[in-house]
């Protein structure tokens, strides 16, 4: 979902505010705001949500479960 969001985001900025002719653009910190709002903003972004959705929504799930008695097949 993240990544679908992210190339949301990318497209949306880059060939929505790149589509104009470069004579037009308008810049930040020396950047093509394009390319500023895509890329810079758009990591920063996907960092922070990458963060947020880590810490609080996914869980840690155990690797190293041992098999209990139930679980084990029955012996001949």
């Amino acid at each position: 979902m993240l990544a679908i969001f992210n190339f949301i985001w990318w497209f949306g900025f880059a060939y929505g505010l790149g589509s104009r002719p470069p004579e037009q653009y308008t810049y930040i910190f020396g950047l093509p705001d394009w390319f500023f709002y895509s890329c810079v903003i758009g990591f920063i972004l996907m960092s922070a949500l990458i963060i947020v959705i880590a810490k609080f929504v996914l869980k840690e799930v155990p690797l190293d479960a041992e098999i209990t008695e139930t679980e084990e097949s029955p012996k001949s």
